[in-house]
């Protein structure tokens, strides 16, 4: 008899204690199941991921691109695409031997441009320039003009500005009192200008004109492009 209640004395033991830690266990799930719960709806959670998707979208590169897009178009609005006219007037100051009878020369001229290449251009033309007498010209009865035409080349570097040189032929034409004579002569005239839109530009150049010796200017064209 004594063994028998030893033994059922054991064994309600065991049970009580395989129930005391079921109850163990239980309660760890709980705790841990809150904690997760508790970090998933935690505001520092949520303020760390808004900074960092805020700082990830931030752009950089797009005041860049405009302005590249700026300068570009207006490169190509100042250097044409397609063949072009301009006439122009034309103001120089003579140079050497021609000072010997003018003070300033005048004129005007007709060019055409047309591109071969990027930025480049062939170039053609034709003028006329007057000298205007100084006191002695004047009482010698003198006068004195000339016909320019040139073939060359036109090269715009950036923001509107260029280079060109032409050479030709300039056909002369002299008189004094009521003898007069032709004759002609090669010209050859380097140069560099500036547009200021595609329509307008300004340029300077050195021409000279040279048969048994040579005549010479320094010269300005504001041109009309069209």
């Amino acid at each position: 008899m004594k063994k028998v209640l030893l033994l059922v004395t054991v064994v309600c033991g065991l049970s009580v204690a395989a129930q005391a830690q079921t109850r163990t266990v239980k309660k760890k799930k709980v705790t841990t199941t809150r904690t997760t719960a508790a970090a998933k709806s935690s505001p520092t959670a949520s303020t760390t991921t808004t900074k960092t998707a805020t700082t990830t979208t931030t752009p950089k590169a797009a005041p860049v691109a405009a302005t590249t897009t700026t300068t570009t178009r207006t490169s190509a609005a100042l250097s044409p695409t397609q063949g072009k006219f301009s006439i122009g007037v034309e103001v120089g100051l003579p140079l050497g031997d021609a000072k010997n009878a003018s003070n300033l020369i005048i004129g005007g001229s007709l060019k055409y441009e047309h591109p071969v290449a990027e930025n480049v251009f062939i170039t053609g033309s034709a003028g006329y320039s007057k000298f205007l007498n100084n006191e002695e010209a004047k009482a010698a009865d003198y006068s004195f003009s000339a016909i320019p035409v040139k073939v060359g080349v036109k090269y715009f570097f950036d923001q509107g500005f260029y280079g060109e040189a032409q050479i030709g032929a300039a056909f002369l034409h002299e008189s004094i009192g009521d003898n007069s004579g032709n004759a002609t002569a090669f010209a050859y005239s380097p140069g560099i200008g500036y547009a200021f839109t595609p329509n307008f530009d300004i340029g300077v150049r050195y021409e000279g004109w040279s048969k048994n010796g040579t005549l010479s200017q320094v010269a300005a064209r504001l041109a009309y492009s069209f």
